[in-house]
């Protein structure tokens, strides 16, 4: 049976390769953006697999009418993606209350209400398969993306959670964590503070310049991202955690060394804080 994809955020980036390599594969897509002009070039040659739906992942009406076109053309859904997302580059102090809130609509909210929407039809069918694209950015905090952090490091506590309450279902759970990657992300999709506060030009600004200055030229590849995913979704027992770039796999490894120092540095203070139940009655 070829499995039955919704991909979000299919206008450009994991979500348009990704788009483009399940449908030449042979799998049924509901190619997901929020103008379908965007995806009209994907789509084309494929009218008994592929279905372009508008989608602006902030509005609960497009996400159920989403769903329901996809499960009416097709019968079922197997995979859902929840691709679509925005950045935001500023300090934690010069962060806009409304851009901030906007981007957790968006990578946070967005993902949940897709994810429940779903979530139904695979309960029925006791089988599905939940792709969560966050990024390395979700276990690793750095300077100026302390607000994208969050919107992500939200997905993947949320991912692991889900994964417990869907596997007795027979739905799975994959959370990606994307490096660097040759995508929109670090170019118009993500949005400068209009706050700049000196303190933090050796910081934020500094890495705020980093990625914008090597955006397009980042070593990870589109295609590669989307033919792991496929691979993913291909395999009896997938992971629960999947990196992806060598950026990612560094800053993951460092990031499990430096709780491991805190964690043995401080292991006197953490189990004293116990105490037995007699000595708290």
């Amino acid at each position: 049976m070829n499995k039955v994809w919704i991909i979000t955020g299919c206008s450009t980036g994991f979500g348009r390769e990704l788009a483009k390599l399940t449908l030449k594969q042979g799998y049924r897509v509901g190619v997901a953006s929020r103008n379908t002009d965007d995806v009209k070039d994907i789509v084309e040659g494929y009218p008994e697999t592929a279905l372009a739906v508008k989608l602006d992942v902030t509005k609960p009406d497009e996400i159920k009418s989403a769903v329901e076109q996809v499960e009416q053309k097709f019968g079922r859904v197997d995979v859902l993606v929840n691709n679509a997302g925005i950045g935001y580059f500023g300090a934690v102090e010069e962060s806009e209350d409304d851009e901030v809130r906007r981007m957790f609509e968006i990578n946070y909210f967005g993902l949940v209400n897709m994810t429940k929407e779903v979530l139904p039809i695979m309960r029925s069918q006791r089988s599905g398969h939940i792709i969560n694209i966050a990024s390395i950015g979700g276990l690793v905090g750095f300077p100026a993306l302390g607000h994208y952090n969050a919107t992500k490091f939200a997905v993947d506590g949320l991912s692991e959670a889900l994964a417990k309450e869907t596997a007795p279902l027979g739905i799975k759970v994959t959370v990606i964590a994307p490096s660097g990657f040759r995508t929109d992300w670090a170019g118009r999709s993500a949005k400068n503070s209009a706050i700049v506060i000196d303190d933090y030009a050796q910081t934020a600004e500094v890495n705020k310049n980093t990625i914008r200055g090597y955006s397009g030229n980042q070593p990870g590849d589109p295609v590669r991202a989307a033919q792991a995913i496929i691979k993913v979704t291909e395999v009896e027992n997938p992971p629960l955690h999947l990196l992806l770039g060598v950026g990612a796999l560094k800053g993951a490894l460092a990031k499990l060394d430096s709780l491991k120092k805190d964690y043995d540095t401080w292991e006197e203070t953490t189990i004293g804080a116990d105490a037995p139940a007699s000595q708290t009655a």
